[in-house]
């Protein structure tokens, strides 16, 4: 029993979002019915299937925070991802693009959810242009590092590793959304150039705020954790990191269903348990027994950040990244299990 209630535990770990889902579904079967709640189940499961790369990847980030800042993650941070990302945020985003008052998108999304959606979806080359870029960078700047000693695609990664350079990521996220701005096709130029330059600069800047109030820490910082202003920068850059994973979301939820309701509730779901997954790697150091997981998820986020910047003028279904990514992530596991059997081999 004591095992079971330790703080590791997958049963301690999970329980929240067991109790939370369980109660949420039952209020909407009683409230809503159980049309409502079957697509609600999809919603879930959609987004904790498309949630694994994001896991992995702020398991590796939180990692680095002071414990009662990765708490603050979990309970502040639960609540920014759930209502700030996936409700309050597409509102805004609508907002701004659309020229409405806030009332006003907040009346389309609860009365009239179709010209919601179809405002949305306009702002979705911003969105994507974005994502796409602070993604890339994310993807770029990992497999461009030639101090990563373990590799998992050695050929590819160390051809890789041979361009490690502060400006080459950038230079190419740069030339890239520039090149996909003069492009017949798109018909976004402008706001591809726009909120593609923002993502790409929101990146590094978070990246130069972390790393400069890091080493003011110095290695005090290093053996106990994050805390203070180089927390705060990294607890800033992890909602950010999310915000890009789930916009896209957001708006494929709509081809499930159009109430705003049963999408919140379906998607808050998926980023419960997307944090428990991403506790329980952090607290069984699970990054550092599949050592290759983490390479997986970078390779699935640059498949996401490239969907996400061709889909500013094709039309491409979620299912590519998804699907991508599960495949991806699922061979970056067995390749970590393999790896660990060879020296008892």
């Amino acid at each position: 029993m004591t095992r079971l209630l330790h703080k590791n535990s997958p049963l301690r770990i999970f329980s929240f979002s067991v109790i939370a889902s369980a109660i949420i579904f039952l209020g909407i079967l009683f409230g809503l019915g159980g049309e409502a709640l079957l697509l609600t189940l999809i919603l879930a499961a959609i987004e904790i299937t498309f949630s694994f790369d994001n896991a992995i990847i702020n398991a590796k980030v939180l990692s680095k925070l002071a414990p009662k800042w990765q708490l603050l993650f979990l309970t502040v941070g639960i609540v920014i991802a759930i209502f700030g990302m996936r409700i309050v945020f597409p509102v805004l985003i609508v907002v701004l693009t659309a020229h409405l008052g806030w009332h006003e998108v907040v009346d389309l999304a609860l009365h009239h959810p179709h010209e919601y959606a179809h405002h949305l979806e306009q702002a979705h080359a911003a969105i994507s242009a974005f994502g796409g870029a602070f993604l890339l960078l994310l993807a770029l700047n990992y497999f461009l590092d030639d101090e990563r000693q373990v590799r998992w695609l050695k050929r590819l990664e160390t051809i890789f590793s041979r361009f490690s350079h502060w400006s080459i990521a950038p230079l190419i996220v740069v030339l890239l959304i520039v090149g996909l701005a003069r492009l017949p096709a798109n018909s976004h130029a402008s706001d591809t150039i726009v909120a593609g330059l923002l993502g790409g600069a929101t990146y590094i800047a978070l990246q130069v705020v972390e790393g400069l109030f890091g080493r003011l820490r110095g290695k005090k910082a290093e053996q106990g954790g994050q805390t203070g202003l180089a927390a705060l920068s990294t607890l800033l850059y992890l909602e950010i990191l999310d915000a890009s994973f789930s916009f896209d979301g957001v708006i494929g939820a709509f081809a499930v269903t159009s109430d705003v309701i049963l999408i919140a509730a379906g998607l808050g779901i998926g980023a419960l348990w997307a944090r428990s997954l991403t506790v329980y790697m952090v607290r069984n150091r699970a990054l550092n027994k599949y050592v290759y997981v983490e390479h997986g998820a970078h390779y699935t986020v640059l498949v996401l950040a490239c969907v996400l910047l061709t889909s500013i003028m094709w039309d491409i279904s979620n299912l590519i990244p998804g699907l991508a990514g599960l495949g991806i992530i699922g061979a970056s596991v067995a390749a970590s299990v393999q790896a660990r059997r060879k020296p008892a081999d």
